[in-house]
């Protein structure tokens, strides 16, 4: 585990929680620099002052809003310290709320909790609390400066906390293409269910992977290998041949079934046993069928041969 973020408590009620804050989530994705296209040299950019022309130490650059009219505001580092703000080594809980309350669409970056002390009792206590009456903590959290709305949860016995979005920073949605729209029909919304169950299962997050990543990866070793720096050029394969649009709503849901009953066979091992098992008793059928047709012609000719001899 990384280091510690943030330390504090969590305030439970008169109950106090020590804690130590990790950034639960990591980014894998590779990173580039911007290079000069003719000779490869890195591209450094310059805080220069738009009305001396000289640059800017960090050190001496404060930050300014600009109102919709034009009117402009410079405040400092001493500006902001005289705002309001949570505790900033504490974490308050609010209240608690059932866990489908709060909409998946709110949540922003989540964070890892350890108990920062040498008995972590009340630690296991608020988790475990948690875990069995199945609802959510709502918290203030504030690091760097800024408070945020935030959840706090279990997850295999850990608590996670989780800052919110306000209600106002989740935009309002209307699409004009949507109104006016006819409801589904039965057989469309039977359909769409059944094509659902044939692809539902339980999540595994391990079986999904990040091709583009890796791929990417691959041109880059290959660049690399070359001892060139730069990526061999490859042969441009040709566009696949893309079906004609479907049209009829119900015929390309038969479609996807069909082709979700044949994954599913194929990955059972189920598709060639059944055949056989009902072509036994066909064979047997078309054999007695043989023997009753072969035994009639033989009769007659019986009847006949005894026929010839009485006269």
């Amino acid at each position: 585990m990384a280091r510690a973020i943030w330390k504090g408590s969590i305030a439970f009620g008169l109950v106090n929680v020590p804690v130590k804050v990790y950034t639960a989530t990591e980014d894998h994705d590779i990173r580039f620099h911007q290079v000069h296209a003719k000779d490869g040299g890195r591209i450094k950019y310059d805080r220069v002052c738009t009305v001396c022309g000289k640059s800017v130490q960090y050190a001496d650059i404060d930050k300014a809003y600009e109102s919709p009219e034009g009117d402009k505001v410079i405040l400092t580092d001493e500006d902001f310290s005289k705002l309001p703000a949570a505790e900033k080594h504490e974490i308050p809980v609010l209240q608690f709320v059932p866990n489908d309350q709060i909409d998946p669409i709110l949540f922003e970056k989540s964070y890892y909790l350890e108990p920062d002390s040498n008995t972590p009792k009340a630690y296991v206590l608020l988790a475990t609390t948690l875990e069995r009456i199945d609802r959510t903590a709502l918290v203030h959290f504030t690091l760097r400066q800024k408070t945020r709305l935030s959840a706090l949860r279990v997850r295999d016995g850990v608590l996670v906390l989780q800052t919110l979005l306000w209600p106002d920073e989740v935009r309002a949605v209307d699409f004009e293409s949507l109104d006016g729209v006819a409801e589904p029909k039965p057989q469309e919304i039977k359909m769409a269910e059944t094509l659902v169950e044939t692809m539902s299962d339980d999540f595994d997050p391990e079986q999904y992977t990040d091709e583009y990543q890796i791929e990417l990866q691959k041109v880059l070793d290959e660049a690399i290998a070359s001892g060139t720096g730069k990526v061999v050029s490859q042969p441009e394969e040709a566009p696949a041949a893309m079906d004609a649009e479907v049209v009829d709503l119900v015929a390309a849901l038969q479609r996807s079934l069909e082709a979700s009953g044949r994954r599913t066979a194929e990955s059972s091992g189920k598709t060639a046993a059944k055949p056989k098992a009902k072509a036994e008793p066909a064979k047997k059928a078309t054999k007695a069928a043989a023997k009753k047709t072969a035994a009639k012609p033989a009769k007659k000719t019986a009847k006949k041969a005894a026929a010839r001899k009485g006269a």
